[in-house]
């Protein structure tokens, strides 16, 4: 049977079941705008999780007496862990300017002898390293004072990242699973109108592939008019709202590309129309 005759016939069960169609399109329109919206903003709330992850490093402090072979032994041992992505050294004079910076209270006090030695910063390649990191230095090595990598401040950013990696996945899968259950509904009640006629199809010597086929057509078109629908609300948004959201112009954190988002979207609809379809047909048109 050709192609268009099936989708012909597809066509005609959605005008004569109006009021389901655009119910199941709506769904599928609302569900693909907040798949949409949740894939962008998620996307940068991970990257935004990512770079604060990036933040978190591990300080390695030195006695001031401390001598440079002490340092060069634990930076070896820090550049050689595989967890670490570079290691940046800071002379004890560095420290001390840094301190007056940031502390204007003690920047006109005259020291007679620095009393900052040496630190080393080490930068892991993944933030949920750097307690580990810190503790290949337990216990500490000659000439070390103090290692710190901010444990609680590390902790909360890595369960605040955590949260925002399940809560995404949650939300994205509740809606799939919502939109494929409207459209089978959809189809279902288009199947259950034109019972009759196609217990005459079958009948008269109609195929499997020819009852089944226009059901399967209807899920997809349901799922395409709803994806493109919901892309154009997106754009909308991209245009107008987004450039009013201040907070979100943070460097080096951006949310997946927006035309990949839309192509997801448009792909997330034909998928979600097939699957719909799909499973209504088997489970309730025995042919």
């Amino acid at each position: 049977m050709k192609l268009r005759t099936i989708v012909d016939e597809a066509v005609r069960s959605l005008r004569a079941t109006v009021s389901t169609t655009v119910a199941a399109t709506l769904t599928v329109l609302i569900g693909m705008f907040v798949l949409g919206l949740s894939i962008a903003f998620g996307t940068w709330l991970l990257s935004w999780s990512d770079h604060l992850k990036q933040e978190l490093v591990v300080k390695a402090f030195f006695k001031p007496d401390a001598t440079a072979v002490q340092v060069a032994d634990v930076k070896a041992k820090l550049v050689a862990d595989q967890r670490v992505k570079h290691v940046a050294y800071t002379s004890a004079k560095q420290a001390l300017a840094e301190l007056r910076k940031q502390q204007p209270v003690i920047a006109g006090i005259g020291f007679t002898s620095n009393p900052l030695g040496p630190s080393l910063t080490a930068y892991p390649k993944h933030g949920e390293d750097t307690a580990a990191i810190a503790a290949t230095l337990s216990p500490r090595p000659p000439g070390l004072d103090a290692v710190r990598y901010g444990r609680k401040t590390a902790n909360a950013v890595l369960r605040f990242a955590r949260a925002i990696e399940i809560t995404f996945v949650v939300a994205v899968v509740v809606l799939l699973i919502a939109a494929i259950l409207m459209i089978g509904n959809t189809i279902r009640l288009s199947i259950f109108a034109r019972r009759r006629e196609i217990e005459v199809m079958k009948l008269v010597g109609a195929t499997n592939w020819f009852v089944r086929g226009p059901f399967m057509v209807e899920g997809f078109l349901c799922g395409l008019m709803g994806s493109i629908a919901a892309i154009v609300l997106l754009v909308i948004s991209k245009l107008v709202v987004v450039p009013k959201l201040d907070f979100i112009n943070v460097p080096g954190v951006q949310a997946l590309d927006f035309g990949l988002v839309t192509f997801l979207i448009l792909i997330a609809g034909l998928m979600l129309g097939a699957a719909g379809s799909g499973l209504t047909v088997h489970r309730f048109l025995r042919v």
